[in-house]
């Protein structure tokens, strides 16, 4: 797991924030810096909804700095320790967005960008007016928005949806830990792993999932490299979803037939980080660093 000084880190991360973005919220950021960098640009990851930067924290921001990348992960507004919690239900997803461009704008080059789920659909709006050396949409809501997700929530979990938009909040469809582990993990994941991550999940901005069936990407608009992947046993983006997703960019899926929708945290996460970093091996290192993926300590 990747071990940091909570306060440190996020005070020193907080600082750069408030100086380049006064008056909006602070957030946590979280990093891990190579021994041995790449000549690549550093990676900057997305979480998606009810999670925050800790789910990068968990495996993927050592994994990466030890294959030599600068890996920086960050809680969009009223998750993990940014601010903003007690104003979560009104965060919209152009708010997402500017928090993507506030931390991608502190760091010392624009930042390949992977997002996850929910935060997959945040890159990807970013990118309709902003550019990135490469996008990386793992497990993402396609880009016409999260039409089929909803649907699917509301055949299978419908007291759910019902209690969802009584109380305005998102937490109900994934508040009890069997339909966390069924929605989110693969059935092999041991089911203290399971408690342990569900315990770190929280609400989600509804508002700002609501756009999300509304205000769709325009793929057109896009001018970044995309690389989409997906997880074979996903039952939140299935993988026809990340089919389509691939489709609208014209590209191949790159698909983990024994992943769940978690990726990062999945029990094949390895497998999934590796394949990253070959595709970025391809596109950003010269022939004398390639080939230099490190097993985790």
């Amino acid at each position: 797991m990747h071990e940091h000084n909570d306060a440190d880190n996020q005070s020193n991360a907080l600082a750069t924030l408030r100086r380049i973005r006064g008056g909006r919220p602070k957030l946590e950021v979280i990093s891990a810096q190579p021994s041995a960098p790449r000549d690549a640009p550093p990676i900057l990851f997305v979480h998606g909804a009810w999670h925050g930067a800790w789910c990068w924290g968990e495996h993927f921001l050592d994994y990466f700095s030890k294959n030599g990348f600068a890996a920086h992960a960050f809680s969009l507004r009223g998750h993990g320790s940014s601010e903003g919690k007690d104003r979560l239900r009104r965060v919209r997803l152009r708010d997402y967005v500017e928090d993507v461009a506030a931390v991608a704008e502190s760091l010392p080059a624009p930042p390949i960008l992977v997002g996850h789920s929910m935060g997959g659909f945040v890159v990807q709006k970013y990118l309709e007016t902003r550019s990135a050396p490469l996008a990386i949409l793992m497990a993402s809501l396609p880009p016409g928005g999260a039409w089929r997700l909803m649907l699917r929530c509301m055949r299978k979990q419908p007291l759910d949806v019902i209690k969802s938009n009584l109380t305005v909040s998102l937490w109900p469809i994934i508040s009890n830990q069997n339909r966390a582990h069924g929605a989110l993990f693969s059935p092999e994941m041991p089911s203290g792993m399971v408690a342990r991550y569900h315990a770190l999940l929280q609400d989600e901005a509804v508002f700002a999932y609501f756009d999300c069936l509304f205000d769709v990407v325009s793929p057109g608009r896009i001018a970044a490299p995309i690389i989409v992947m997906g997880a074979g046993e996903d039952k939140m983006i299935t993988p026809l979803e990340v089919t389509i997703t691939a489709e609208a960019y014209g590209v191949e899926p790159i698909i983990f037939p024994d992943c769940a929708h978690d990726m990062m945290l999945d029990l094949e996460w390895r497998n999934v980080a590796d394949t990253i970093i070959r595709e970025l091996e391809l596109r950003f290192s010269s022939g004398h660093e390639r080939s230099r993926i490190r097993t985790a300590a």
